[in-house]
């Protein structure tokens, strides 16, 4: 199974909706990583939660995917384990658990690096490099949305991008492991409207959790299909009435949010659907107390 050409019909997915000078960044870091080698470190500890170290070696697989994760920013957020283990599933599924996932996480910070794993149950192998071993032999990109990488089994880089924050790149991250290329067919779109794209869930205590609907009319001739959701932080889940809506009808999304800090704060979920304009970015926003 090989693939040939991936990344730069990648790129064109990428620049259809970017601004110009996004595009020019992007294409930039595309052709400088394009089969391009990673190195590893000669040294690497791997541990589960953090805590015990266990015997693990990164296999020679026809495709592993690399996820690095820097200390800038909210590392849950960049993180979202649980929705990383969704994935894991369904790879393993297809692939019969031939496609590794490693995990470099670079801070010094290993304490909440162990609270992050733990609350998620996450028990698979994972590298806390705190000496950011791995960024100094590859100088990544500091945009997270290109710090994680299917690799091919010399290490090479056959495809950039984040399957978790992004599901048209999983998808394509899980057909170019499956099928050995990116030809994904056009779904049937249809034509939807929003009321309202953000809401203002006011103030309220650290330990409330809120919810609020946002409704989706399916304004086109053609079902309208919701495949699923990304959200910007894990602490915002997102549920439901029905994935299928007739032309004419509406679906009901129910946002979840369940404060991990106090002060003012603004969350976003991208909900991707067959429409012209997915994802459509839901804004949730107020104050804790």
């Amino acid at each position: 199974m090989k693939v040939i050409n991936l990344i730069p019909l990648f790129v064109l997915m990428f620049l259809f909706s970017c601004k110009e000078t996004d595009k020019e960044r992007i294409t930039r870091i595309m052709l400088e990583w394009q089969g391009r080698e990673v190195q590893f470190p000669s040294k690497m500890t791997f541990t589960k939660f953090g805590l015990d170290t266990v015997d693990y070696h990164i296999p020679q697989s026809e495709y592993k995917i690399l996820l690095y994760v820097d200390s800038i920013g909210c590392t849950s957020c960049k993180l979202q384990l649980a929705k990383w283990k969704e994935l894991i599933v369904t790879l393993d599924s297809a692939t019969g658990g031939s496609v590794p996932v490693l995990f470099f996480f670079q801070s010094n910070n290993v304490r909440e690096i162990k609270y992050l794993l733990k609350r998620a149950g996450f028990d698979l192998p994972v590298c806390i490099d705190s000496n950011d071993e791995l960024n100094k032999l590859n100088n990544f990109s500091s945009d997270p949305l290109f710090q994680t990488f299917l690799l091919d089994k010399n290490n090479r880089v056959k495809l950039i991008g984040n399957p978790i924050h992004n599901l048209k790149v999983r998808d394509i991250y899980i057909n170019a492991i499956t099928n050995g290329d990116i030809e994904i067919k056009n779904p049937v779109l249809t034509t939807v409207d929003i009321p309202t794209t953000e809401i203002d869930l006011g103030s309220f205590s650290k330990n409330e959790t809120k919810e609020v609907d946002f409704i989706i009319k399916n304004t086109g001739n053609y079902p309208l299909f919701l495949k699923g959701s990304t959200s910007s932080c894990d602490c915002t889940t997102t549920k439901s009435d029905r994935r299928q809506v007739p032309p004419k009808e509406e679906l009901k999304l129910t946002i979840q949010y369940k404060p991990d800090q106090k002060g003012d704060f603004l969350r976003t979920v991208s909900v991707f659907v067959n429409s012209v304009n997915s994802p459509i970015v839901l804004t949730i926003t107020g104050s804790v107390r």
